[in-house]
């Protein structure tokens, strides 16, 4: 994004982070709206001008950090997440663990379960398991939406079963 910045405007992510100083404003969508209002920016360079602009994004280097601010409150249940995690890591070491804001992706060549703490007391897991019709068990995506196409909601580190994990080894196998 930096380099697309600087080649689609001339100027650099600095200047640009002074112009949002200089306007004052520090509400994310007053910068985006200004930058696109008064700078001529597509909305994805304001965005990205205004997060690190506000320093918004500083978080999202530390994975740790992510995954505590998921947990919080409901410690107990990352257990779970560290199980699904240890047990994928079995399948293979092309696996790549993203943390987000409010779930942790895992990805091989494209993106095959999503884990997200759901409630204090449910960790929802997705999978991309297309066609595979849904059980009393292995749900529709619910709040997934097209990010995955089956969800399995988890209340106990006991529910990673069997049956769960040829799941997770399913989604894992046609991600390739």
């Amino acid at each position: 994004m930096e380099k697309g910045l600087l080649e689609k405007t001339g100027k650099g992510l600095n200047h640009w982070k002074g112009i949002v100083r200089q306007s004052g404003l520090e509400k994310h969508g007053q910068i985006v709206s200004y930058l696109k209002s008064e700078h001529g920016f597509t909305h994805g360079f304001a965005n990205f001008v205004s997060l690190k602009a506000r320093e918004a994004d500083a978080a999202s280097n530390n994975p740790t950090e992510l995954i505590d601010n998921q947990y919080q409150g409901k410690e107990h249940l990352r257990p779970i997440l560290e199980k699904i995690i240890s047990t994928v890591d079995q399948f293979g070491s092309d696996i790549t663990k993203t943390p987000k804001k409010d779930s942790v992706s895992l990805i091989r060549k494209r993106q095959f379960a999503l884990v997200k703490p759901a409630t204090k007391t449910r960790v929802d897991l997705g999978l991309k398991l297309k066609d595979k019709p849904t059980t009393d068990r292995l749900g529709n995506s619910g709040p997934f939406g097209t990010m995955c196409t089956h969800r399995v909601q988890l209340t106990d580190i006991n529910q990673i079963d069997e049956e769960l994990i040829n799941w997770l080894m399913e989604a894992y196998e046609r991600a390739n």
